[in-house]
């Protein structure tokens, strides 16, 4: 099926609401969907440099998704030693060594519509959601999350425990972007549709979301999201958690601070070669 053709199917079938369960071809058609997802040959989210953020949403594609879920009955899915239940829709996929793909053992999953191209790594445990799609090169380290339609780009490193938020609904919401050669730091939070440009860092205990401002130390400028444009984090920036003291009120009484983020520097050779030690891991 062609991919105008898989659009115009999934539309139609998510227009029917409950009705759609009754249809075969509702099924075949996700079903469709949910392999081409795998493939990578459509995304929740695609680069357009057409678009201010340079991404487009393919709001169809998350449509298809959630059509996934109103399909699925709930079905028992054992696994040795353990017991799981979920919709039969989105069991977790399976990988071969002729798929590239490194998922090194201890309590991983990936779910089936997510992409991952070869040559990623997966450190357990660690968990790829339906919907995102996670370039060639890239680490997930150990208990790192890509949440639903996360759009994860070559040779980034999650490190341990990072947080990629995931978005479904609404439909044309953006979903989180990291692009190319992004460093996340562990314990790191990135939500609500935050684009990571090129070779950013983010330092450990970085957390991004709409409301979280962006001190640009060096350019002297502030980051924020505004209006239905996200968070963007400069190419190359190096970004640090810090604070920002409360200037009135009880606050300023109590001599509180709020949390912030600051771009302390932008890449230079020792942060490229702090980043690079971690390709003997790959």
């Amino acid at each position: 099926m062609k991919i105008a053709q898989l659009e115009e199917a999934i539309e139609r079938h998510f227009a029917a609401g409950p009705a759609a369960k009754a249809d075969p071809k509702a099924m075949e058609a996700f079903l469709a969907l949910r392999a081409a997802l795998e493939r990578g040959e459509v995304r929740a989210a695609s680069p357009d440099g057409q678009s201010p953020t340079g991404w487009r949403v393919n709001a169809w594609v998350k449509r298809g998704i959630l059509l996934g879920f109103r399909l699925g009955a709930l079905e028992e899915m054992p696994a040795p030693g353990l017991s799981f239940v979920d919709k039969r829709t989105f069991p977790a996929r399976q990988f071969r060594a002729g798929d590239g793909v490194r998922v090194v053992p201890g309590g991983s999953s990936i779910r089936a519509g997510a992409y991952v191209a070869r040559g990623a790594v997966c450190m357990p445990p660690m968990y790829i959601n339906t919907g995102a799609y996670v370039d060639e090169g890239t680490m997930v380290d150990s208990h790192a999350l890509v949440g639903s339609c996360a759009q994860i780009g070559k040779r980034a490193h999650l490190s341990a425990a990072a947080q990629i938020g995931g978005v479904l609904e609404p439909v044309n919401a953006s979903p989180v972007v990291i692009e190319d050669d992004v460093l996340v730091g562990g314990n790191c939070g990135v939500y609500e549709g935050t684009i990571v440009r090129q070779r950013a860092v983010l330092a450990a205990g970085t957390i991004l979301t709409r409301g979280t401002p962006v001190f640009d130390l060096v350019r002297g400028e502030v980051l924020r999201a505004s209006g239905e444009a996200p968070l963007i984090i400069p190419q190359e920036a190096v970004v640090v958690p810090g604070s920002r003291a409360v200037t009135k009120g009880k606050g300023q009484e109590w001599g509180l601070s709020l949390y912030a983020a600051a771009i302390v520097k932008y890449r230079d050779e020792k942060t490229d070669l702090s980043a690079t030690l971690e390709d003997w891991l790959r």
